[in-house]
């Protein structure tokens, strides 16, 4: 393998990942809002995995388009010109002097910098129009990341422990110490999800202002999850598991290869 090449992000391993972390918080906290913000987080991996297809092929036409548009201009341009100068050199326009030329200039001058204006708006207008989809996906991501620590921030470990003192204000945990690390830790499993899909935002452009957003929403979600994990650590500690003796295997019925009862 050269090594310019690499293996893309595909989107349908991230949402089947996200399938499974959904089907667990439902199965473990069924009524709390993190299931939502995971089924949110589905249909936005359905519109970055649909929209891809029909981004490309609005963005080929719209690429086409452009480039017809750009050759008019610059025809219409160059024909514009030749036939100011042509009217500039002829018999009835010709030059008496220097100053003759000054209107010339300027009718060249005012043509080429309005041409490469339009030049440059139809050749970059493809690459804006995908900006404009691909940042509205990111920016979706950005608030699903804050409401997911949003979620977390009321579930506060000190709560769990023996010399917690309530107030009047306190609002009650409602959770187990076994629970609230579970919920913890689909929390930072979905804000790790949420930086995946944000990268497949990056797969489908080079943009430098895709790619710079795509960073800082990869940036927040580390961070955001690097403080929930600063809670799962202070978490007191609980009771260890035990996994349940096998039981004994009867030696009834039981032969060994030879055809004979095994010893006990």
């Amino acid at each position: 393998m050269s090594r310019g090449m690499h293996e893309p992000l595909e989107a349908a391993a991230v949402r089947q990942t996200v399938e499974e972390l959904y089907a667990r918080v439902a199965a473990r906290f069924p009524e709390r809002g993190l299931r939502r913000v995971c089924g949110d987080l589905l249909v936005i991996i359905d519109e970055v995995t649909s929209g891809s297809s029909r981004s490309q092929h609005r963005i080929r036409a719209a690429r086409v388009g452009s480039r017809v548009a750009m050759l008019l201009v610059l025809v219409a341009t160059v024909v514009a010109l030749a036939m100011a100068t042509w009217d500039a050199v002829t018999d009835d326009g010709a030059v008496d002097s220097s100053l003759d030329l000054l209107p010339l200039i300027e009718t060249v001058v005012n043509d080429v910098v309005f041409a490469g204006i339009a030049v440059f708006f139809l050749w970059s207008f493809p690459e804006r129009l995908q900006r404009g989809q691909l940042l509205d996906l990111l920016h979706q991501l950005r608030s699903t990341a804050h409401i997911i620590d949003m979620h977390q921030l009321t579930k506060d470990p000190e709560q769990l422990k023996p010399s917690f003192v309530p107030t009047s204000a306190s609002r009650p945990l409602g959770m187990t110490r076994d629970q609230v690390e579970r919920y913890l830790d689909y929390c930072s499993e979905m804000l790790s999800l949420v930086g995946k899909t944000a990268a497949l935002c990056a797969e489908e452009s080079r943009d430098a202002v895709v790619l710079d957003t795509v960073s800082t929403v990869e940036q927040l979600t580390v961070g955001l999850s690097r403080k929930i994990w600063q809670k799962i650590s202070t978490l007191p500690p609980g009771e260890p598991y035990v996994a349940p003796a096998p039981a004994p295997a009867s030696a009834e019925g039981v032969e060994d290869l030879d055809g004979q009862p095994p010893r006990l």
